[in-house]
């Protein structure tokens, strides 16, 4: 999948190329990730998922008393500018707000203006080539902080997930606490089992993945059944299927985890459904 940053960013009220692109070194989201971030997907020239988003970053902001940076609207028509400026197609908006710039102390400054940056990046998201094989993950402990539902900056945890997956000749990490699978480094992860599609519930644990509440709801129109509960590692091995979402994967087939294959080692029928009703539902999104 390509991944290209495109050459106008925002940073607090401009568009500006990416070289001339910078924040202040006192900005808190550089001293100490004090900010949330999201990922927005874009199909055919148009944001997807928007209302979800909207939504999350809402409650992350509100878990950290950050301060909108200005209103939803004016949000959102930040990210359709940049898609335009970039004439980006297919791919996402990358965007982050931070506390703002202040002296260097651990408590909340006063006053202090929020610093909000986003970029766009083009990806295959529909027609994605590991869609039709699927990939490959290994699991690795989960050493994340206990506020796992906040989408903060500091991602310290799942760069070094990420390189170990990735040095082990995996495209993604499960990350295990107490034997159970929390969820993917990037993503949130599932297994299916006679017809049952587990994944775990939403608790401070994990991240309230925004693809995650999308395909429970389309999972519940399809009548497929959905078991939001914790699964072990075990459980995994032994699944039909497995898969995980995310921004820039709608949803991806698991084929292999800790080199053992799941099912027949080829992306399962439920996972195949899933991601053709979720690519319905965002293009007739981008279509309106």
């Amino acid at each position: 999948m390509g991944n290209i940053l495109s050459g106008i960013v925002y940073v607090n009220g401009e568009y500006l190329d990416r070289e001339q692109a910078k924040i202040s070194v006192f900005d808190r989201g550089f001293i100490f990730g004090d900010g949330v971030y999201e990922v927005v997907p874009v199909i055919a020239g148009s944001l997807v998922d928007t209302q979800y988003f909207l939504e999350r970053l809402d409650r992350s902001l509100g878990e950290l008393s950050i301060s909108w940076p200005c209103t939803k609207q004016e949000y959102l028509g930040v990210m359709q500018q940049l898609v335009r400026r970039n004439e980006l197609r297919e791919g996402i908006v990358y965007s982050q707000v931070t506390r703002g710039v202040a002296d260097r102390i651990f408590s909340f400054p006063a006053d202090t203006p929020t610093t909000l940056v986003a970029f766009t990046s083009h990806m295959e998201l529909l027609d994605n080539p590991e869609a039709e094989t699927g990939i490959s993950v290994v699991t690795t402990e989960d050493l994340r902080w206990k506020r796992r539902d906040i989408k903060s900056v500091n991602l310290l945890a799942q760069v070094l997930a990420k390189q170990d997956a990735v040095s082990r000749g995996a495209q993604e990490g499960w990350m295990v606490e107490d034997g159970f699978v929390t969820e993917g480094v990037t993503s949130t992860a599932y297994i299916v089992k006679d017809g049952t599609v587990i994944t775990r519930p939403l608790s401070n644990l994990i991240l309230p993945g925004i693809r995650r509440r999308t395909i429970i709801e389309i999972a519940e129109k399809a009548d497929i059944e959905i078991d939001q509960r914790a699964f072990t590692v075990a459980e995994a091995l032994q699944a039909d299927e497995a898969f995980i979402s995310s921004a820039t994967t709608i949803t991806m087939a698991v084929v292999s985890i800790d080199g053992h294959e799941i099912g027949d080692g080829k992306p399962g029928p439920i996972t195949g459904r899933l991601r053709e009703l979720y690519k319905n539902r965002i293009l007739a999104e981008a279509h309106q």
